[in-house]
């Protein structure tokens, strides 16, 4: 199953886009800052088993989206990309342009961040989603709401910390992965067989 493919919906909580099967054994949230370099490490590393483990229907992904760092290092690049990255959604390419969006996250910030030109430039990378309709929504921060909205559950999931979990926490069907289990899902093979163990067992 090729990304454009993928079931993507928002869930009924407002904040949360679930990515895939929903009948998938595993789930995996995630909770991402599109300004976070740990996260684009993530996405460069373990990020590809997930998304073979995603086309194979193994696998449903549920994203949060933080924009802490803009207010720990200034700017409003990671509010940008949310709002972007929820205008992919309505458009149904959001598991493409995240994609895009976290392979080129690395370089944008150190050209001067996420912007309405960056965010749509990337845009062309994915097929069919430029459009008047997305090309506004990006423009105009439509999905603003969602923006703050998706950052107060970010903070709110942690209880412990009203920071929230820091960026990227993972949970595999229920699971947060810390320690020694954290460390894995920064390798693609490791965090892949970490996926299949879930998928094999069942295991919550």
């Amino acid at each position: 199953m090729k990304a454009e493919e993928l079931q993507e919906v928002l869930a009924a909580d407002g904040t949360t886009i679930v990515v895939g099967d929903a009948d998938a054994a595993v789930t995996v949230e995630l909770f991402e800052d599109p300004r976070c370099p740990v996260v684009e490490e993530f996405e460069a590393t373990g990020g590809p088993a997930l998304r073979e483990k995603l086309a194979r229907g193994e696998v449903r992904a549920e994203y949060t989206f933080a924009s802490f760092k803009d207010d720990r290092i200034g700017g409003d690049g990671s509010k940008r990309a949310v709002n972007a990255l929820r205008a992919a959604l309505e458009a149904d390419k959001f598991a493409e342009y995240h994609a895009v969006l976290f392979e080129s996250a690395g370089a944008i910030e150190f050209a001067g961040g996420f912007t309405t030109a960056s965010l749509l430039s990337l845009a062309d990378q994915v097929e069919g989603l430029r459009s008047r309709t997305f090309d506004d929504a990006v423009r105009t921060m439509k999905y603003e709401d969602f923006v703050t909205a998706s950052e107060e559950a970010y903070e709110a999931y942690d209880g412990d910390d009203p920071r929230g979990p820091g960026t990227p926490t993972v949970v595999i069907n229920g699971s947060r992965m810390t320690g020694g289990m954290y460390d894995l899902i920064f390798d693609k093979e490791s965090f892949g067989m970490l996926l299949e163990a879930r998928f094999s067992t069942g295991s919550e």
